[in-house]
């Protein structure tokens, strides 16, 4: 039984049959596969910035392996495995240069303008930066996915000021496409596939590069105090510090956790690669199991249900992560380095705009003479920077600002 209708494999922009040998979602994972957006991934900030050890994961190998995760747990609760894999290539597309920090420096720039969000700037880049498709007015709808793909991309259905959060999905100049989307504010079981693996593997291979690049051990005292405020601060206000000491001791109990302190030799990277394992199937395990006992065995696609994440399972993903925002995110030392970042791009924004189109990149430069107003071109300027990475930032910053 085809659990996608007509209605999922729609395009926005209509395209002639193409050869029948491939799915039209395997050609959706293949456009985004070479895209020169997904490329740009591997120079940008995952937590260590990008390019300073050859061990750490950037954008492009986090989103490598959270497509890994969420393929496999969507495949067993019934999701095409090219729409799962698609939306988990995509997730991080909109993310700017130096991460999260480039992402609050861009979004105060762009506050007069409906801010920026990175889940927003990758539809942006999904429907309209990326080249590939044209309308018949001559306007870019770049890769024109199909909407049972493109609907699984946005992490946050809904503008800006929708929700009690910051989060959003959309900006208000791609609000056609989003409405083509017709979401209703509900995520696909596949973005929520996406959402999920990306926490897993963002909390497991954080941990994993910290302990490697000697930020901190899983062996001894940990700074549990500071970790929690961190915990409660950024991803669950309700987590009481009994619950997150709760948690960290059903890890620690694991057969996999190390016993002793982390060498950088094969024997004590073979532990940890062993831990990571461990947890990946752990967390993935108990939604697949709590989702299934909700919902049934399914298959469950599109907007058949909700995935469902054990409290437990959640104190324990939060954990991980806290640990290591606050052993790594949190130093004195990376204060002074995230301060000297948002500066440059803050500079960087305010010489495009005195300078217009002329230092723009030639497709910037286009969208940037054909804009209505000035807000119009500050989105522009703040798209040409969006898709800088973190090494091509500061060069842009040498050669303009000196």
């Amino acid at each position: 039984m085809d659990r996608y209708g007509s209605e999922a494999r729609e395009r926005y922009v209509p395209e002639p049959p193409k050869r029948s040998d491939r799915t039209a979602f395997e050609r959706d994972r293949a456009r985004i596969l070479h895209s020169s957006a997904l490329r740009r991934l591997a120079g940008k900030t995952q937590v260590i910035r990008a390019g300073t050890d050859d061990f750490v994961r950037n954008r492009l190998t986090h989103s490598l392996e959270v497509a890994q995760v969420a393929r496999e747990l969507g495949k067993s609760l019934g999701c095409d495995p090219e729409i799962v894999d698609s939306a988990a290539l995509s997730h991080d597309l909109g993310h700017p240069p130096f991460g999260h920090n480039g992402e609050a420096a861009l979004n105060e720039i762009a506050d007069e303008i409906g801010g920026f969000e990175g889940n927003a700037q990758t539809l942006r880049i999904l429907s309209r930066l990326e080249a590939k498709t044209f309308d018949e007015r001559g306007r870019s709808v770049g890769l024109n996915l199909t909407r049972a793909t493109l609907s699984s991309c946005v992490k946050y259905p809904w503008r800006r000021g929708e929700r009690a959060t910051s989060k959003f999905g959309v900006y208000e100049d791609d609000l056609a496409v989003f409405a083509w989307l017709d979401t209703r504010g509900r995520r696909t079981m596949e973005a929520q596939v996406m959402d999920l693996s990306d926490d897993i593997a963002y909390s497991v291979h954080d941990v994993e590069d910290g302990v490697v690049g000697g930020w901190f051990s899983l062996v001894g005292d940990l700074d549990t105090p500071g970790a929690w405020n961190v915990a409660r601060e950024w991803y669950d206000a309700s987590a009481t510090d009994d619950r997150l000491d709760a948690a960290l001791e059903r890890l620690r109990s694991m057969p996999e956790w190390p016993t002793e302190p982390f060498r950088r030799e094969r024997s004590s990277l073979a532990v940890l690669k062993s831990l990571t394992s461990a947890l990946i199937g752990r967390f993935a395990g108990a939604a697949y199991a709590a989702t299934v006992e909700r919902w049934g065995s399914g298959p469950l696609v599109r907007y058949d249900g909700e995935l469902e994440v054990p409290r437990d399972t959640l104190d324990e993903i939060n954990v991980l992560k806290a640990l290591a925002a606050h052993h790594i995110m949190r130093t004195d030392e990376l204060a002074v380095v995230l301060r000297e970042q948002r500066e440059l791009l803050a500079a960087l924004v305010a010489h495009l705009r005195r300078t217009g189109d002329e230092e723009l990149e030639p497709e910037f430069a286009a969208d940037f003479r054909a804009a209505a107003d000035d807000a119009a071109r500050l989105r522009v300027i703040v798209d040409q920077v969006a898709s800088l990475t973190d090494a091509s930032a500061v060069a842009w910053a040498r050669r303009l600002l000196g």
